[in-house]
């Protein structure tokens, strides 16, 4: 069980990607079927994108798509209650021997957010924040005012909130800080989109999400209400202008390219079935995905992986010798 004040609860988003319009391409209409997917906030919208350009192209096969987070796209999958789970961490030992496969097929961030309307906003972006400093706000409860992290004369708690549920992003933000989600205080909020506004909707909270839901997918800025907290990396006490790469999406996404932000929190992201999938629709699709489907990696708001990890995927998606 999670260390938590409060729950704050939320709901699952289901995509349905039915019959789309017909790219200028000519459309396969032998194939048909469906294919479930569900887990991991983090590769939602992507997995979203995919969908719609895949059927354009296989308009018979269906895709339905369902987010709650990375351990439901796991269990579900194990289970067998879907074909594909999405999962934004790496994949455990005992995963694995329950008959885990996985290829990774994107990579994100996981960043801390504060409101806008922080008294003490300026400062931090100023100034930064420290490894340390968080561990000391998430993981030992330590530092419990706002003053304790920019040094400043303005009093003011923080007001602390994690992930409810099994999730990517809570895994991946607690590794940052070595420690585990469970680990993670304070007040858990289901879901990327549920942490975003209990965030915007408290003048001194703090918490973290997945890049893609604190930045505008149209103008690539960071969404009203909500502000990035820059990470001091080097620790001498101010964002110089190597560590400054928040301010839109495109700027983030070349520092997690070129490895600026560091990893963790930056991640790979996996698409996992209960075993190699068998020649068909779900293998084709997959495949698609490590080949025609990386195209709309970038314009998404993620990141490309090496050419080389592409290679290796598709090796272990179609090599009968590969278990």
């Amino acid at each position: 069980m999670m260390r938590s004040a409060a729950v704050i609860t939320g709901s699952i988003i289901l995509f349905s990607a039915a019959v789309c319009p017909v790219s200028a391409g000519k459309p396969n209409k032998e194939k048909s079927g469906t294919i479930a997917i569900s887990g991991a906030w983090a590769l939602y919208p992507m997995a979203v994108k995919w969908a719609e350009e895949y059927q354009k192209t296989v308009p018979g096969v269906r895709i339905d798509i369902s987010a709650g987070g990375a351990g439901k796209g796991m269990a579900d999958c194990l289970s067998g209650a879907v074909d594909i789970g999405m999962v934004s961490r790496e994949i455990y030992p005992e995963e694995i021997a329950k008959g885990a496969w996985w290829i990774a097929v994107t990579k994100d961030a996981v960043v801390p957010t504060m409101n806008a309307a922080n008294p003490v906003l300026n400062d931090i972006l100023k100034l930064g924040v420290t490894k340390e400093s968080l561990i000391d706000v998430w993981i030992r409860g330590t530092v419990k005012n706002w003053n304790r992290i920019t040094n400043t004369a303005v009093s003011a708690d923080i007001h602390v909130y994690t992930r409810s549920d099994a999730c990517g992003a809570a895994s991946t933000w607690a590794a940052y800080l070595g420690a585990k989600q469970e680990d993670l205080l304070d007040v858990a909020v289901y879901g990327d989109p549920g942490l975003v506004e209990a965030v915007k909707n408290d003048r001194l909270g703090i918490g973290f999400n997945n890049i893609n839901y604190v930045y505008d997918n149209k103008t690539e800025k960071q969404i009203p209400g909500i502000c990035v907290i820059p990470l001091d990396l080097n620790e001498n006490g101010r964002i110089d202008a190597e560590e400054d790469f928040y301010a839109t999406r495109d700027d983030m996404v070349r520092a997690i390219a070129d490895a600026r932000y560091p990893s963790p929190p930056a991640r790979e992201l996996n698409l996992v079935c209960k075993g190699r999938p068998e020649p068909g629709i779900v293998r084709e699709f997959l495949e698609w995905v490590l080949t025609e489907g990386q195209a709309f990696v970038p314009d998404t708001g993620y990141i490309r992986i090496a050419e080389t990890k592409i290679q290796g995927s598709l090796e272990k998606l179609n090599s009968e010798d590969t278990e």
